[in-house]
Formats: structure tokens, sequence, C-alpha cells
């Protein structure tokens, strides 16, 4: 780690997010590791209205489990501007039965394409979006934001990645999210270019 550097925690059991932060953080010879106990702790609904305000109240909450560590939480998901902004906030609820749910990947991408099903080729743009917010002993010290724009295939391809992964086509480099190592991802991802930021700030003294 760097010199200085409070221990940097991720509040998620999610292991697909915990792999992405551990791969851009690597770069940077920096290890990451999940809140200790996270499964054990209550959940945190993600009843907020934008990605950055549950990402703000997931780690508020959170950090109060690990005194003078930097916890990170985030928030992040799918926006289809043929759809409304859909999944948007719900991008892990989309198919579910209730508000309070995750559905699986499975059910959320076959949802998602039926949603597109009509939608011509030019309307099928797409883009990720990722907040990640800092947080000290319940206070939010900061957010990032990164974004990754894309297209929505008709079928999925690739067996990486997780989420809307394999639906999401990144034309740059000419393949789904799903079909990037954990290297290429974390180079062009929306939750790599948040993650980013975040260290850049923290090299920068920004705990402090």
């Amino acid at each position: 780690m760097m010199a200085g550097m409070a221990a940097v925690l991720i509040a998620t059991s999610n292991a697909g997010k915990l792999r992405d932060f551990a791969a851009a953080a690597q770069e940077h010879g920096i290890v990451v590791d999940a809140l200790p106990g996270f499964s054990s702790l209550p959940p945190v609904a993600e009843d907020q209205p934008t990605f950055e305000a549950n990402a703000r109240k997931k780690a508020e909450i959170y950090s109060r489990f690990a005194p003078d560590a930097i916890v990170l939480a985030d928030d992040s998901g799918l926006e289809v501007p043929a759809l409304g902004g859909a999944p948007g906030v719900r991008s892990a609820r989309y198919a579910a039965h209730s508000p309070e749910e995750n559905a699986s990947d499975a059910a959320n991408n076959a949802r998602l394409l039926a949603e597109l099903k009509t939608v011509v080729e030019e309307q099928r743009q797409a883009r990720f979006v990722c907040v990640i917010v800092a947080a000290g002993n319940g206070k939010a010290l900061a957010s990032f934001r990164g974004e990754a724009k894309g297209m929505i295939l008709h079928a999925p391809r690739g067996s990486g990645g997780f989420g809307y992964d394999p639906l999401f086509y990144f034309p740059e480099l000419g393949k789904t999210f799903a079909e990037l190592s954990a290297t290429e991802k974390a180079r062009v991802s929306h939750r790599g270019k948040a993650f980013r930021k975040f260290l850049e700030w923290m090299e920068k003294g920004g705990s402090r």
C-alpha cells in the first residue's frame, strides 16, 4: 500500500464487484478487502432515487462498523435511453417480484432483452454508471463517478463478468464486458474509472 494510506474496505458481498475493485487496485499496488463480517451485518435498503444517494447511504452506515478505516460503498447499474433510463437504480432488481429483493442475472438479462425486442439497432445504446462513496466513522468523505458507454446485443456473449456484462458490447474493444479479462475490464469499466478517481483522491491526502 501507499505510505500512510488507511485501510480500504469495500462494503459488498458481491464477488464480481470485489474482483473489479481488486483488478483496478492491483495496478496501483493496493490491496482491497471486503468489510469484515459484512454478510452478518443488517442489510441497508437501497431505496434512494440516485446511484450517489444509495452509495452514500450505504457508505455512511457501514463505515460505522469499521472505526478509523476508509469504507467504500458503490451503487451501479445500467441505463438504457430507449427505456427511459431503465433499469437504472433498479438494475439488480429489474426482474424481481418485489422492490426489496434482487433478481438473478439471468432473469434481469431476459427482461432487458424482452423490453428491447422491438428496438432498432441504432437505439440500443446504453451506459454503465458507477458511483463510489468513501466514508469514515459514519461520515461521507467524497464521491466518485465513472461511466462506460456501449450497446446492448440481442443475445449474451462471454462467460466472464456478472450482471448485464454478457449483453453490454463495448465498441472500442469489440467485445462484451463478459469477454474482457479482469485487467481489460478494470481499464475501461465504469467501476474501474470511479475507483481510479478514488485512488487519485487518496494519493492527494483526501482522507485527511
